[in-house]
């Protein structure tokens, strides 16, 4: 990849930034069944957990000229540091590859430069990216990710970050992003979101009725990795179900308010969180305010303070 001038590379890293912000509010702010929101804990965590990983993780992840692996490993550090727990792993590991991608390759870009530029950092991806990346889902303790016969979380890698990915990339959505050159966030991700977000428009909630469809979509085209490493593939898989069962009824009937509220409730009491699916869909975001910062509204600045509340301790 051609080297961009200083200026360039400085405005895609405060944009960079800017994204990454921008798509873990949409995350928390939108009220998704089984994950947390500002609306809804659960699983023993609030949605001021996340803000607070999101800011820890966002200068690492913007770092100019850092690679991959050490992009990782400092955000999950800081996330730690911040939250004391593990937050938003599967959203370090998506977003990663994309900021670099996206300080090689700055706006104006199109989304077919985008992927091309996505497919380079994932060639050029290295066993030190590999180290960094185990050291980092180390740190993070997610539970089941990452073990292979080989190449297992834990033990020393012998292969690059993207090839031990691909060994995984069967049973997790996240590694076979790497091995399939993020198709899933830059093809059904974008697209989803992009029609989703135009026909709601008349809505004033069109963004947060964006965010819940394409959610939705992922959990329903793909049984959530997350889930089926809880709670097995037949859980996975009726979960999925259920989101096309929703999908099924119409835009309208699921973005009504309080639709899902009963779902919602189910899940978590369950002790089930669709998890993947929300990472995929910040990664989505994410990609889609890259390339056009823009869509980027101001922040919503939740306060500590009101997330500290009854309102979200329900």
């Amino acid at each position: 990849m051609n080297a961009r001038p200083d200026h360039e590379t400085a405005t895609a890293g405060s944009t960079i930034e800017a994204a990454f912000l921008w798509a873990c509010e949409q995350d928390v702010a939108c009220a998704k069944p089984g994950n947390v929101s500002v609306a809804s804990a659960g699983h023993g965590m609030h949605a001021g957990l996340f803000l607070a990983s999101a800011q820890a993780a966002c200068e690492p992840l913007a770092r100019r000229g850092a690679s991959v692996g050490a992009r990782i490993e400092a955000a999950i550090a800081n996330t730690r540091a911040a939250a004391g727990c593990n937050t938003n792993l599967g959203i370090v590991l998506l977003c990663a590859p994309l900021a670099a991608a996206f300080e090689a390759n700055p706006p104006p870009a199109s989304l077919p430069h985008f992927e091309a530029s996505v497919q380079a950092v994932l060639r050029a991806l290295s066993i030190d990216d590999a180290y960094a990346a185990y050291r980092a889902i180390a740190l993070a303790n997610p539970g089941g990710l990452g073990k292979t016969e080989s190449q297992s979380v834990g033990t020393t890698p012998t292969i690059d970050l993207r090839a031990a990915m691909t060994l995984a990339a069967d049973r997790d959505s996240i590694a076979r992003q790497y091995a399939e050159d993020f198709g899933d966030v830059l093809g059904f991700g974008i697209t989803t979101f992009r029609a989703a977000h135009e026909r709601r428009a008349a809505s004033p909630t069109a963004l947060a009725d964006a965010v819940l469809l394409t959610w939705l979509g992922f959990l329903a085209r793909w049984p959530d990795s997350h889930i089926a490493r809880k709670h097995g593939n037949a859980c996975a898989r009726r979960v999925s179900a259920e989101a096309a069962a929703w999908l099924a009824q119409g835009n309208a009937r699921v973005c009504a308010p309080h639709a899902l509220h009963g779902w919602d409730a189910a899940l978590k009491a369950a002790g089930i969180n669709p998890g993947t699916s929300a990472d995929l869909t910040v990664a989505t975001l994410f990609a889609a305010a890259c390339m056009d910062p823009s869509m980027i509204a101001p922040a919503t600045n939740y306060s500590m303070n009101s997330l500290e509340t009854d309102t979200w301790q329900r």
